[in-house]
Protein backbone atom coordinates (compact mmCIF):
# COMPACT_ATOMS: atom_id res chain seq x y z
CA UNK A 1 0.00 0.00 0.00
CA UNK A 2 1.33 3.77 -0.83
CA UNK A 3 1.89 5.43 2.24
CA UNK A 4 0.40 8.83 1.67
CA UNK A 5 2.06 10.58 4.45
CA UNK A 6 -1.14 12.17 5.90
CA UNK A 7 -0.47 14.67 8.96
CA UNK A 8 -2.32 17.23 10.73
CA UNK A 9 -0.28 19.77 8.46
CA UNK A 10 -1.14 18.10 5.46
CA UNK A 11 -4.33 16.41 5.45
CA UNK A 12 -5.54 13.93 3.37
CA UNK A 13 -6.64 15.13 -0.33
CA UNK A 14 -10.49 14.21 -1.37
CA UNK A 15 -9.70 10.74 -3.45
CA UNK A 16 -12.17 8.89 -5.52
CA UNK A 17 -13.63 5.30 -5.40
CA UNK A 18 -10.98 4.25 -8.22
CA UNK A 19 -8.02 5.59 -6.28
CA UNK A 20 -8.64 4.44 -2.78
CA UNK A 21 -9.33 1.08 -4.61
CA UNK A 22 -5.67 1.73 -6.63
CA UNK A 23 -3.85 2.72 -3.27
CA UNK A 24 -4.49 0.12 -1.16
CA UNK A 25 -3.26 -2.39 -3.92
CA UNK A 26 -0.62 -1.04 -4.75
CA UNK A 27 2.82 -3.39 -4.08
CA UNK A 28 5.55 -1.31 -5.97
CA UNK A 29 5.10 1.86 -7.08
CA UNK A 30 7.35 3.29 -10.08
CA UNK A 31 6.88 7.02 -10.90
CA UNK A 32 6.02 7.85 -14.46
CA UNK A 33 5.76 3.88 -14.88
CA UNK A 34 3.53 1.03 -13.92
CA UNK A 35 3.18 -0.13 -10.59
CA UNK A 36 3.07 -3.88 -9.12
CA UNK A 37 -0.96 -4.32 -7.83
CA UNK A 38 -1.69 -7.09 -5.96
CA UNK A 39 -4.70 -8.82 -7.24
CA UNK A 40 -7.77 -9.90 -5.15
CA UNK A 41 -9.21 -12.16 -7.98
CA UNK A 42 -8.72 -14.20 -10.86
CA UNK A 43 -11.35 -15.64 -12.67
CA UNK A 44 -10.67 -17.73 -15.57
CA UNK A 45 -12.16 -19.63 -18.47
CA UNK A 46 -11.45 -22.87 -20.54
CA UNK A 47 -9.45 -20.48 -22.91
CA UNK A 48 -7.05 -20.68 -19.66
CA UNK A 49 -4.90 -23.52 -21.21
CA UNK A 50 -2.50 -20.99 -22.91
CA UNK A 51 -1.35 -19.95 -19.66
CA UNK A 52 -1.18 -23.24 -17.79
CA UNK A 53 1.09 -24.25 -20.93
CA UNK A 54 3.27 -21.24 -19.93
CA UNK A 55 3.58 -22.52 -16.04
CA UNK A 56 4.52 -25.70 -16.57
CA UNK A 57 6.76 -24.76 -19.10
CA UNK A 58 8.06 -22.29 -16.73
CA UNK A 59 8.09 -25.34 -14.04
CA UNK A 60 5.60 -23.03 -11.87
CA UNK A 61 2.36 -23.79 -10.14
CA UNK A 62 -0.52 -21.18 -8.55
CA UNK A 63 0.61 -19.27 -5.39
CA UNK A 64 -3.01 -19.05 -3.86
CA UNK A 65 -5.35 -21.16 -5.62
CA UNK A 66 -8.07 -20.10 -3.63
CA UNK A 67 -8.21 -16.54 -5.36
CA UNK A 68 -8.17 -18.13 -8.37
CA UNK A 69 -11.99 -19.47 -9.83
CA UNK A 70 -12.53 -21.38 -12.52
CA UNK A 71 -15.45 -21.76 -14.87
CA UNK A 72 -16.33 -23.16 -18.08
CA UNK A 73 -18.43 -20.96 -20.30
CA UNK A 74 -17.04 -19.44 -23.63
CA UNK A 75 -17.02 -22.45 -25.72
CA UNK A 76 -19.39 -24.59 -23.30
CA UNK A 77 -22.30 -26.24 -25.36
CA UNK A 78 -25.69 -24.48 -24.51
CA UNK A 79 -28.09 -27.16 -26.03
CA UNK A 80 -26.91 -29.95 -23.34
CA UNK A 81 -24.46 -30.30 -19.86
CA UNK A 82 -22.38 -32.55 -21.98
CA UNK A 83 -18.62 -31.51 -23.64
CA UNK A 84 -19.64 -34.37 -26.56
CA UNK A 85 -22.27 -31.92 -27.60
CA UNK A 86 -19.34 -29.20 -27.98
CA UNK A 87 -19.56 -27.50 -31.47
CA UNK A 88 -16.05 -29.38 -32.81
CA UNK A 89 -13.76 -32.20 -31.28
CA UNK A 90 -10.99 -29.73 -30.72
CA UNK A 91 -13.56 -27.78 -28.42
CA UNK A 92 -14.57 -30.49 -26.46
CA UNK A 93 -10.72 -31.47 -25.75
CA UNK A 94 -10.79 -27.71 -24.04
CA UNK A 95 -13.46 -28.47 -21.91
CA UNK A 96 -11.95 -31.71 -20.87
CA UNK A 97 -8.01 -30.39 -20.66
CA UNK A 98 -9.96 -27.19 -18.47
CA UNK A 99 -11.77 -29.90 -16.12
CA UNK A 100 -7.75 -31.48 -15.84
CA UNK A 101 -5.70 -27.88 -15.49
CA UNK A 102 -8.15 -27.25 -12.11
CA UNK A 103 -7.38 -30.29 -10.85
CA UNK A 104 -4.03 -30.21 -11.25
CA UNK A 105 -3.86 -27.13 -9.74
CA UNK A 106 -6.48 -27.16 -7.23
CA UNK A 107 -8.17 -24.29 -7.94
CA UNK A 108 -11.84 -24.44 -7.22
CA UNK A 109 -14.07 -24.33 -10.09
CA UNK A 110 -17.57 -24.72 -11.87
CA UNK A 111 -17.53 -27.30 -14.47
CA UNK A 112 -20.56 -28.34 -16.63
CA UNK A 113 -21.89 -30.63 -14.62
CA UNK A 114 -21.98 -28.00 -11.37
CA UNK A 115 -24.91 -26.71 -10.15
CA UNK A 116 -23.05 -22.91 -10.07
CA UNK A 117 -21.97 -22.54 -13.12
CA UNK A 118 -22.82 -20.05 -15.71
CA UNK A 119 -20.85 -17.12 -17.30
CA UNK A 120 -17.93 -15.65 -15.38
CA UNK A 121 -19.20 -12.28 -14.79
CA UNK A 122 -22.68 -13.65 -14.10
CA UNK A 123 -21.40 -16.39 -11.46
CA UNK A 124 -18.46 -14.12 -10.35
CA UNK A 125 -20.97 -11.55 -7.83
CA UNK A 126 -23.15 -14.19 -7.56
CA UNK A 127 -20.89 -16.81 -5.86
CA UNK A 128 -19.42 -13.41 -3.73
CA UNK A 129 -16.23 -13.75 -5.51
CA UNK A 130 -16.09 -10.48 -6.82
CA UNK A 131 -16.71 -8.16 -3.64
CA UNK A 132 -16.13 -4.07 -2.85
CA UNK A 133 -12.93 -2.48 -2.68
CA UNK A 134 -10.95 -5.62 -4.69
CA UNK A 135 -8.92 -6.07 -7.69
CA UNK A 136 -10.32 -8.23 -9.57
CA UNK A 137 -8.98 -9.55 -13.47
CA UNK A 138 -10.13 -12.02 -15.74
CA UNK A 139 -8.83 -12.87 -19.69
CA UNK A 140 -11.88 -11.81 -21.41
CA UNK A 141 -11.80 -8.04 -22.38
CA UNK A 142 -16.18 -7.64 -20.09
CA UNK A 143 -13.86 -7.91 -16.87
CA UNK A 144 -14.92 -4.54 -16.12
CA UNK A 145 -18.80 -5.84 -15.08
CA UNK A 146 -17.99 -6.83 -11.46
CA UNK A 147 -17.46 -3.03 -11.39
CA UNK A 148 -20.63 -2.34 -10.55
CA UNK A 149 -19.69 -3.89 -7.21
CA UNK A 150 -17.69 -0.72 -6.71
CA UNK A 151 -14.01 -3.05 -7.54
CA UNK A 152 -11.78 -2.18 -10.01
CA UNK A 153 -12.18 -5.14 -12.78
CA UNK A 154 -9.95 -5.46 -16.45
CA UNK A 155 -9.52 -7.72 -19.08
CA UNK A 156 -6.03 -9.13 -19.28
CA UNK A 157 -4.12 -11.56 -21.66
CA UNK A 158 -3.00 -14.85 -21.34
CA UNK A 159 0.72 -14.06 -20.24
CA UNK A 160 -0.80 -11.73 -17.88
CA UNK A 161 -2.71 -14.63 -16.71
CA UNK A 162 0.19 -16.55 -15.73
CA UNK A 163 1.92 -13.69 -14.02
CA UNK A 164 -1.20 -13.51 -11.69
CA UNK A 165 -1.45 -17.20 -10.98
CA UNK A 166 2.51 -17.54 -10.02
CA UNK A 167 2.96 -14.11 -8.13
CA UNK A 168 -0.85 -12.90 -7.62
CA UNK A 169 0.18 -9.81 -8.70
CA UNK A 170 0.36 -7.83 -11.98
CA UNK A 171 2.07 -4.58 -13.44
CA UNK A 172 -0.46 -2.22 -14.57
CA UNK A 173 -0.02 1.31 -15.77
CA UNK A 174 -2.23 3.57 -13.36
CA UNK A 175 -5.50 5.43 -15.49
CA UNK A 176 -6.53 8.77 -16.06
CA UNK A 177 -10.24 9.21 -14.66
CA UNK A 178 -13.07 9.93 -15.55
CA UNK A 179 -16.73 10.25 -13.77
CA UNK A 180 -20.02 10.60 -15.52
CA UNK A 181 -22.86 11.67 -13.77
CA UNK A 182 -26.14 10.48 -14.82
CA UNK A 183 -29.26 12.80 -14.13
CA UNK A 184 -32.79 12.60 -15.02
CA UNK A 185 -35.41 9.80 -14.46
CA UNK A 186 -35.67 6.85 -17.07
CA UNK A 187 -38.70 6.65 -18.86
CA UNK A 188 -41.13 3.59 -19.72
CA UNK A 189 -39.11 0.59 -21.01
CA UNK A 190 -35.43 2.33 -20.81
CA UNK A 191 -33.20 0.04 -19.09
CA UNK A 192 -29.63 -0.04 -17.89
CA UNK A 193 -28.62 -1.04 -21.33
CA UNK A 194 -30.26 1.72 -23.01
CA UNK A 195 -28.68 4.14 -21.35
CA UNK A 196 -25.23 2.54 -21.84
CA UNK A 197 -25.49 3.07 -25.83
CA UNK A 198 -26.96 6.60 -25.60
CA UNK A 199 -23.69 7.29 -23.53
CA UNK A 200 -21.43 5.26 -25.68
CA UNK A 201 -23.44 6.89 -28.77
CA UNK A 202 -22.03 10.21 -27.06
CA UNK A 203 -18.67 9.71 -26.39
CA UNK A 204 -17.81 7.15 -29.29
CA UNK A 205 -16.13 3.86 -28.75
CA UNK A 206 -12.61 5.14 -28.31
CA UNK A 207 -14.12 8.44 -26.22
CA UNK A 208 -12.50 6.64 -22.94
CA UNK A 209 -9.59 5.46 -24.03
CA UNK A 210 -6.60 5.58 -21.08
CA UNK A 211 -10.00 6.35 -18.32
CA UNK A 212 -11.04 3.93 -15.89
CA UNK A 213 -15.22 5.42 -15.78
CA UNK A 214 -17.14 6.04 -12.58
CA UNK A 215 -20.99 6.53 -12.87
CA UNK A 216 -22.50 8.51 -10.55
CA UNK A 217 -25.27 10.68 -9.90
CA UNK A 218 -29.05 10.23 -8.91
CA UNK A 219 -29.92 7.82 -11.58
CA UNK A 220 -27.49 5.64 -10.69
CA UNK A 221 -28.70 5.05 -7.17
CA UNK A 222 -32.03 4.40 -8.32
CA UNK A 223 -30.91 1.77 -10.73
CA UNK A 224 -31.04 -1.75 -9.48
CA UNK A 225 -28.13 -3.71 -9.70
CA UNK A 226 -28.15 -5.84 -12.70
CA UNK A 227 -28.69 -2.56 -14.26
CA UNK A 228 -25.52 -1.55 -13.33
CA UNK A 229 -23.78 -4.83 -14.56
CA UNK A 230 -25.07 -4.05 -17.66
CA UNK A 231 -23.74 -0.14 -17.93
CA UNK A 232 -20.32 -1.34 -16.35
CA UNK A 233 -19.90 -4.39 -18.42
CA UNK A 234 -20.24 -2.52 -21.49
CA UNK A 235 -18.13 0.64 -20.71
CA UNK A 236 -15.15 -1.29 -22.47
CA UNK A 237 -17.17 -0.65 -25.90
CA UNK A 238 -16.36 2.78 -24.97
CA UNK A 239 -12.50 2.62 -24.71
CA UNK A 240 -12.41 2.14 -21.08
CA UNK A 241 -10.87 -0.84 -19.13
CA UNK A 242 -12.30 0.40 -16.14
CA UNK A 243 -16.09 1.16 -14.70
CA UNK A 244 -17.14 1.30 -11.56
CA UNK A 245 -19.98 2.01 -9.42
CA UNK A 246 -19.51 2.87 -5.59
CA UNK A 247 -20.88 0.32 -3.14
CA UNK A 248 -24.16 1.17 -1.65
CA UNK A 249 -26.98 -0.65 1.05
CA UNK A 250 -27.65 -2.27 -2.48
CA UNK A 251 -24.60 -3.94 -3.13
CA UNK A 252 -24.69 -5.05 0.69
CA UNK A 253 -27.72 -6.59 0.89
CA UNK A 254 -26.92 -8.11 -2.19
CA UNK A 255 -23.99 -9.64 -1.08
CA UNK A 256 -24.74 -10.52 2.24
CA UNK A 257 -24.61 -14.68 2.84
CA UNK A 258 -22.95 -15.27 -0.51
CA UNK A 259 -20.44 -18.39 -0.43
CA UNK A 260 -17.24 -16.45 -0.73
CA UNK A 261 -18.27 -13.13 1.08
CA UNK A 262 -16.87 -12.54 4.70
CA UNK A 263 -19.57 -14.53 7.15
CA UNK A 264 -19.93 -12.98 10.57
CA UNK A 265 -17.58 -10.81 12.31
CA UNK A 266 -15.69 -10.63 8.93
CA UNK A 267 -18.50 -9.19 7.64
CA UNK A 268 -19.51 -6.62 9.30
CA UNK A 269 -15.80 -5.30 9.41
CA UNK A 270 -16.00 -5.67 5.76
CA UNK A 271 -18.76 -3.45 5.17
CA UNK A 272 -16.97 -0.92 7.81
CA UNK A 273 -14.23 -0.33 5.27
CA UNK A 274 -16.63 -0.80 2.14
CA UNK A 275 -18.71 2.33 3.33
CA UNK A 276 -15.86 4.05 3.01
CA UNK A 277 -15.05 3.67 -0.92
CA UNK A 278 -17.14 5.92 -2.54
CA UNK A 279 -15.50 9.12 -4.33
CA UNK A 280 -14.42 11.86 -1.16
CA UNK A 281 -16.71 14.87 -1.90
CA UNK A 282 -14.01 17.32 -4.16
CA UNK A 283 -12.24 14.43 -5.73
CA UNK A 284 -10.82 15.49 -8.83
CA UNK A 285 -11.04 13.37 -12.01
CA UNK A 286 -9.14 13.88 -14.83
CA UNK A 287 -11.98 14.66 -17.29
CA UNK A 288 -16.40 14.90 -16.22
CA UNK A 289 -19.44 15.18 -17.72
CA UNK A 290 -23.03 15.09 -17.11
CA UNK A 291 -25.58 13.63 -18.87
CA UNK A 292 -29.51 13.91 -18.65
CA UNK A 293 -31.47 10.67 -19.71
CA UNK A 294 -34.53 11.66 -18.88
CA UNK A 295 -35.99 12.21 -22.47
CA UNK A 296 -33.75 9.11 -23.60
CA UNK A 297 -35.67 6.37 -25.85
CA UNK A 298 -34.98 2.94 -26.02
CA UNK A 299 -31.77 2.30 -28.18
CA UNK A 300 -30.55 0.07 -30.81
CA UNK A 301 -27.19 0.06 -33.18
CA UNK A 302 -27.55 0.19 -36.63
CA UNK A 303 -23.83 -0.13 -37.68
CA UNK A 304 -21.13 -2.46 -36.66
CA UNK A 305 -19.27 -0.82 -33.57
CA UNK A 306 -21.72 -0.17 -29.99
CA UNK A 307 -21.09 3.96 -30.86
CA UNK A 308 -23.43 3.27 -33.98
CA UNK A 309 -26.82 3.31 -31.87
CA UNK A 310 -30.21 5.48 -32.36
CA UNK A 311 -33.70 6.16 -30.73
CA UNK A 312 -36.05 3.44 -31.72
CA UNK A 313 -38.09 6.51 -33.06
CA UNK A 314 -35.78 7.89 -35.25
CA UNK A 315 -33.74 7.26 -38.42
CA UNK A 316 -30.55 5.52 -40.07
CA UNK A 317 -28.26 8.62 -39.82
CA UNK A 318 -26.59 9.50 -43.23
CA UNK A 319 -22.61 9.50 -43.49
CA UNK A 320 -22.47 12.33 -45.55
CA UNK A 321 -23.31 15.03 -42.70
CA UNK A 322 -20.15 13.54 -41.26
CA UNK A 323 -17.55 15.82 -41.27
CA UNK A 324 -14.75 13.52 -40.70
CA UNK A 325 -13.54 11.78 -44.20
CA UNK A 326 -12.95 8.45 -42.41
CA UNK A 327 -15.66 8.75 -40.06
CA UNK A 328 -18.18 9.01 -43.49
CA UNK A 329 -16.26 5.82 -45.10
CA UNK A 330 -16.41 3.96 -41.98
CA UNK A 331 -20.31 4.94 -41.63
CA UNK A 332 -21.09 4.18 -45.01
CA UNK A 333 -19.18 0.89 -44.58
CA UNK A 334 -21.27 -0.32 -42.01
CA UNK A 335 -24.33 0.72 -43.82
CA UNK A 336 -23.16 -1.24 -46.69
CA UNK A 337 -22.58 -4.85 -44.78
CA UNK A 338 -25.74 -3.92 -42.50
CA UNK A 339 -27.86 -3.86 -45.77
CA UNK A 340 -29.67 -0.46 -44.85
CA UNK A 341 -29.40 2.77 -46.43
CA UNK A 342 -29.57 6.63 -44.58
CA UNK A 343 -32.86 7.84 -43.90
CA UNK A 344 -34.37 4.52 -42.96
CA UNK A 345 -37.06 4.44 -40.14
CA UNK A 346 -35.42 1.57 -37.54
CA UNK A 347 -38.72 0.33 -37.27
CA UNK A 348 -39.03 -1.14 -40.80
CA UNK A 349 -35.75 -2.96 -40.45
CA UNK A 350 -36.64 -6.90 -40.18
CA UNK A 351 -35.27 -9.15 -38.34
CA UNK A 352 -34.40 -12.93 -38.68
CA UNK A 353 -33.99 -14.28 -35.36
CA UNK A 354 -33.70 -13.24 -31.85
CA UNK A 355 -30.85 -13.97 -29.37
CA UNK A 356 -31.37 -13.34 -24.93
CA UNK A 357 -28.14 -14.14 -22.81
CA UNK A 358 -24.70 -12.75 -22.57
CA UNK A 359 -22.54 -11.74 -20.01
CA UNK A 360 -24.49 -8.29 -20.59
CA UNK A 361 -28.33 -9.37 -20.08
CA UNK A 362 -28.66 -12.67 -18.73
CA UNK A 363 -29.90 -11.79 -15.36
CA UNK A 364 -33.07 -12.70 -13.61
CA UNK A 365 -34.01 -9.16 -14.53
CA UNK A 366 -33.29 -9.31 -17.77
CA UNK A 367 -35.47 -12.69 -18.51
CA UNK A 368 -38.05 -11.57 -16.37
CA UNK A 369 -38.39 -7.79 -18.86
CA UNK A 370 -38.52 -10.10 -22.11
CA UNK A 371 -40.90 -12.61 -20.33
CA UNK A 372 -43.02 -9.67 -19.39
CA UNK A 373 -43.28 -8.67 -23.29
CA UNK A 374 -43.19 -12.11 -24.53
CA UNK A 375 -46.06 -13.00 -22.03
CA UNK A 376 -49.20 -14.59 -23.67
CA UNK A 377 -47.82 -13.37 -27.55
CA UNK A 378 -45.72 -15.80 -30.29
CA UNK A 379 -42.67 -15.17 -32.17
CA UNK A 380 -43.08 -14.53 -35.37
CA UNK A 381 -39.19 -15.41 -35.96
CA UNK A 382 -36.96 -18.43 -34.32
CA UNK A 383 -34.82 -17.04 -31.34
CA UNK A 384 -33.03 -18.54 -28.36
CA UNK A 385 -32.90 -17.45 -24.44
CA UNK A 386 -29.77 -18.44 -22.66
CA UNK A 387 -29.50 -17.67 -18.72
CA UNK A 388 -26.53 -16.43 -17.29
CA UNK A 389 -26.25 -19.11 -14.69
CA UNK A 390 -28.05 -22.33 -13.45
CA UNK A 391 -28.64 -20.23 -9.79
CA UNK A 392 -30.34 -17.72 -12.76
CA UNK A 393 -31.61 -20.44 -15.01
CA UNK A 394 -33.44 -22.19 -11.61
CA UNK A 395 -34.90 -19.08 -10.43
CA UNK A 396 -36.75 -18.28 -13.67
CA UNK A 397 -37.99 -21.58 -13.85
CA UNK A 398 -39.31 -21.18 -10.36
CA UNK A 399 -41.15 -18.13 -11.76
CA UNK A 400 -42.47 -20.06 -14.80
CA UNK A 401 -40.37 -17.95 -17.48
CA UNK A 402 -39.05 -20.96 -19.24
CA UNK A 403 -42.83 -21.78 -20.13
CA UNK A 404 -43.37 -18.04 -21.45
CA UNK A 405 -40.08 -18.24 -23.65
CA UNK A 406 -41.14 -22.23 -24.90
CA UNK A 407 -45.11 -20.61 -25.29
CA UNK A 408 -43.69 -17.89 -27.41
CA UNK A 409 -42.00 -20.63 -29.22
CA UNK A 410 -38.38 -19.45 -28.49
CA UNK A 411 -35.76 -22.48 -27.37
CA UNK A 412 -34.46 -22.43 -23.61
CA UNK A 413 -30.89 -23.10 -23.04
CA UNK A 414 -28.10 -24.05 -20.67
CA UNK A 415 -25.95 -21.70 -19.51
CA UNK A 416 -23.22 -19.94 -21.53
CA UNK A 417 -21.71 -17.27 -23.66
CA UNK A 418 -23.49 -18.96 -26.52
CA UNK A 419 -24.77 -16.71 -30.08
CA UNK A 420 -22.62 -13.24 -28.08
CA UNK A 421 -19.39 -14.51 -29.58
CA UNK A 422 -20.25 -17.60 -31.73
CA UNK A 423 -17.73 -19.91 -31.06
CA UNK A 424 -19.52 -22.63 -29.19
CA UNK A 425 -21.66 -23.58 -32.05
CA UNK A 426 -24.51 -20.92 -31.17
CA UNK A 427 -24.71 -18.76 -34.31
CA UNK A 428 -27.08 -17.44 -37.23
CA UNK A 429 -27.53 -18.57 -40.90
CA UNK A 430 -25.03 -15.97 -43.09
CA UNK A 431 -26.74 -13.33 -43.91
CA UNK A 432 -29.12 -13.34 -41.16
CA UNK A 433 -29.95 -10.19 -39.18
CA UNK A 434 -30.01 -10.92 -35.56
CA UNK A 435 -31.70 -8.38 -32.72
CA UNK A 436 -28.92 -9.53 -29.69
CA UNK A 437 -28.70 -8.57 -26.25
CA UNK A 438 -25.11 -8.63 -26.07
CA UNK A 439 -22.38 -6.45 -25.87
CA UNK A 440 -20.68 -6.39 -29.28
CA UNK A 441 -21.96 -5.86 -32.99
CA UNK A 442 -19.14 -6.50 -35.00
CA UNK A 443 -18.66 -7.48 -38.51
CA UNK A 444 -18.83 -11.72 -38.29
CA UNK A 445 -19.54 -11.78 -34.22
CA UNK A 446 -22.70 -13.75 -34.13
CA UNK A 447 -21.39 -15.51 -37.67
CA UNK A 448 -20.22 -15.40 -40.98
CA UNK A 449 -22.04 -12.30 -42.52
CA UNK A 450 -24.10 -11.95 -39.84
CA UNK A 451 -25.56 -8.46 -38.96
CA UNK A 452 -26.22 -7.88 -35.31
CA UNK A 453 -28.78 -5.19 -33.49
CA UNK A 454 -28.11 -4.77 -29.69
CA UNK A 455 -30.49 -3.65 -27.67
CA UNK A 456 -32.51 -4.37 -24.49
CA UNK A 457 -34.14 -7.69 -23.48
CA UNK A 458 -37.16 -5.90 -24.05
CA UNK A 459 -36.34 -4.76 -27.43
CA UNK A 460 -35.53 -8.54 -28.30
CA UNK A 461 -38.67 -9.65 -27.01
CA UNK A 462 -40.77 -6.82 -28.84
CA UNK A 463 -38.49 -7.60 -32.01
CA UNK A 464 -39.50 -11.31 -31.98
CA UNK A 465 -43.53 -10.70 -31.92
CA UNK A 466 -43.21 -8.22 -34.64
CA UNK A 467 -40.35 -9.54 -36.85
CA UNK A 468 -38.87 -5.67 -36.70
CA UNK A 469 -37.36 -3.50 -34.95
CA UNK A 470 -39.84 -2.57 -32.60
CA UNK A 471 -40.14 0.41 -30.08
CA UNK A 472 -40.73 -1.70 -26.74
CA UNK A 473 -43.15 0.83 -25.18
CA UNK A 474 -46.01 0.10 -27.60
CA UNK A 475 -46.46 -3.09 -24.90
CA UNK A 476 -46.85 -1.12 -21.82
Amino acid sequence: MVDTHDTPEHPPQPRSLFDKVWDQHVVIAREGGPSLIYIDRHIIHEGSFHAFNQLRARDLTIRNPDQVFGVADHYVPTISRNSKDSASPEIEEMIVRFDQNMRWSGVPHYGLTDPRQGIVHVIGPEQGISLPGSTIVCSDSHTSTHGALGAIAFGIGQSESMHVMATQTLWQTKPKTMRINIEGEPGPGISGKDIILHIISRIGSDGAVGYAIEYAGSTIARLGLDERFTMCNMTIEAGARFGLIAPDELVFEYLKGRPHAPQGADWEQAVLQWRTLPSDPGAVFDRSLTIDISHVAPTVTWGTSPDASAPIDGYIPDPANLADSNARHSAQAALNYMGLHAGMRLTEVAIDRIFIGSCTNSRISDLRAAAAVLKGRRAVIPGIVVPGSIPVKLAAEAEGLDKIFKDAGLEWREPGCSMCVGINGDTAPAGERVASTSNRNFVGRQGPDVRTHLMSPAMAAAAAVTGRLTDVRAFY
